[in-house]
Order: C-alpha cells, then sequence, then structure tokens
C-alpha cells in the first residue's frame, strides 16, 4: 500500500502546495446568504467541495463545525468526505484527537480505518497527554496508509505557554514533540506519513525543524494574519515539506464557485512564489 507521505508529495507536485480549510462557521454562513442549519452547511460544503475538489491538493475540514448540528451535521461531513476524494483530493480531517489506550485506538478507527464512513487520508492529533500515547493512531496510519499531523506551533498566542515551555533537558515541549515525530519519520521517502503543525504567524522561534522528515501543515494563513512571505521566515530551508494552510481567504470569496477558484489560484500563487524560492536554498534551518 501507498503511503500517505508518498501520495501527498505526489498531489503537492501534480496539483500545488496548497491545503484549502472547509470551515463553516455562522459568520461565513451568514456571509454567502446561507441560514445556519444542516441545510445551509450542506450547501455551503457542496459547493466547496465542487468549485475545489478536483483542483486542490488537500482539503481539510474542521470537525467541530459539522458536529455542532448533531447527527445530521456529521453525515453530511461524511458525504463530503466521500465527494472530496472521488474527486482526487487528499482529505485531512481536523479533529485535534488525543488520548490513551483503548480510547485513541477507537479515534484512530473512526477516521483512518476504510471500514469507516468517516474514512479520511489523514487527521490533526493533540501530543499533550505524550506523543507515545499517540501509537494506536499512527499504528492505524500506517496500516492503511494514512497520515496524522501532530500539533507542535500552533498560532493561537495561548499555545505558547504550553509548547514553549522546557522540560528537564532544556528542550521546548514543541521541541521534544518535533524531535519524536522526526524518529518517526527517519528513513522515508519521498516524505513521511507523520506531520507536523506549525502555524505561519509562529515567527522565527528557534526550534529545529531541520530532520522532521515528515510534511509541516501551516495554518494562520490569511485571516488569521499570516502571509506566504512569512513561510519563509518561520520555516527556513525546510520550505520544501510544508503544506500552507487557507481557510477564510479562500472561503470568503464565495459562494460564487469561479470566485472561489479564483482566491484558491492567487494564495497558491503566492505560495508557489515562496516555496520555490525555498528549493533553491541549502542547509539547515533551525526556526519554526
Amino acid at each position: 500500500m501507498e503511503s500517505f507521505g508518498a501520495r501527498l508529495h505526489r498531489a503537492m507536485r501534480e496539483r500545488g502546495p496548497l491545503c484549502v480549510g472547509i470551515d463553516p462557521h455562522p459568520g461565513l454562513l451568514a456571509r454567502w446568504g446561507l441560514p445556519d442549519d444542516v441545510s445551509g452547511l450542506d450547501r455551503f460544503t457542496r459547493t466547496v467541495t465542487e468549485a475545489l475538489g478536483d483542483r486542490v491538493a488537500v482539503v481539510k475540514p474542521q470537525s467541530a463545525f459539522f458536529e455542532r448540528y448533531g447527527s445530521r451535521g456529521v453525515a453530511v461531513l461524511e458525504s463530503t468526505i466521500r465527494q472530496l476524494r472521488e474527486a482526487g483530493a487528499l482529505v485531512l480531517l481536523d479533529v485535534k484527537r488525543g488520548d490513551i489506550g483503548s480510547t485513541v485506538a477507537a479515534y484512530a478507527d473512526a477516521y483512518l480505518n476504510p471500514s469507516s464512513p468517516l474514512y479520511v487520508d489523514a487527521v490533526t492529533a493533540s501530543p499533550y497527554l505524550g506523543v507515545g500515547s499517540l501509537a494506536p493512531m499512527f499504528d492505524t496510519a500506517a496500516r492503511h496508509g494514512g497520515g496524522v499531523f501532530v500539533l507542535a506551533l500552533t498560532s493561537n498566542p495561548e499555545g505558547s505557554a504550553v509548547q514553549r515551555a522546557r522540560g528537564a533537558d532544556g528542550r521546548t515541549v514543541a521541541q521534544a514533540v518535533i524531535d519524536e515525530i522526526s524518529q518517526l519519520n527517519a528513513g522515508a521517502e519521498p516524505l513521511g506519513s507523520v506531520g507536523l503543525v506549525v502555524g505561519a504567524t509562529v515567527g522565527d522561534t528557534g526550534h529545529d525543524l531541520s530532520r522532521v522528515g515528515g510534511p509541516l501543515l501551516a495554518p494562520g494563513l490569511g485571516a488569521q494574519g499570516g502571509t506566504a512571505a512569512d513561510l519563509r521566515t518561520v520555516f527556513g530551508s525546510a520550505l520544501s515539506a510544508v503544506l500552507p494552510s487557507y481557510s477564510r481567504q479562500v472561503l470568503s470569496a464565495g459562494p460564487d464557485p469561479a470566485a472561489l477558484r479564483a482566491a484558491t489560484e492567487q494564495v497558491l500563487t503566492d505560495c508557489r512564489r515562496v516555496l520555490d524560492a525555498g528549493k533553491l536554498t541549502d542547509g539547515s534551518v533551525t526556526t519554526g
């Protein structure tokens, strides 16, 4: 079975290095003239899927905005996942799950086992019960060719109190997470299947991303204040592994499908300009 890292590498090469989030929060539904109910949710996600599913490398639905409508919202999520995968996009479900033992194994089965109606290509996960607690998720992902993106340095200002705290060995919590994920990806080609989430707004923090070996998801672009140019500061020569992620900046262009596609092309062009320049840079990176 082809690994998630290999599939992601190919998708980024063929469709471009871009992830678009589907975040149907009430404000966006209202901006689109849609009701804040399941019918509005369905129309919103269907429009985004039909406009972008056949051209974007990765699409990232935010599970919470579907779950808030209960079982009918989850049914829309299941349908959205299916339609996106049929269109050829990789689906990264933003759930940020984290637990221990049989519970994290159940989460893994819910999202990374092909028998599940919520089966996706990859998920986001929280490591703050210890990276080792996510082992059942890593194992299920590897068994079925899936991926996991682990939080490391997030865009929200509250995150730094935990992520930049230092342990007994002098490393920050974030660096310890980075180092453990680097070990999991050791030897993987062309790209490991366990990635990290590093916000585009964190700046140069002195963290070493040079040996991660897996994809680096960069949210925080667009409405959260990050720009494509910021990627160079955050990731340095690790740019070749970066997967930029936009949500509201693209989604706000809707509901016109042509406008959604135009907004997507614009941010992809901006990111390509920075990432292509990074490919010309050699040496290690101490940033992130």
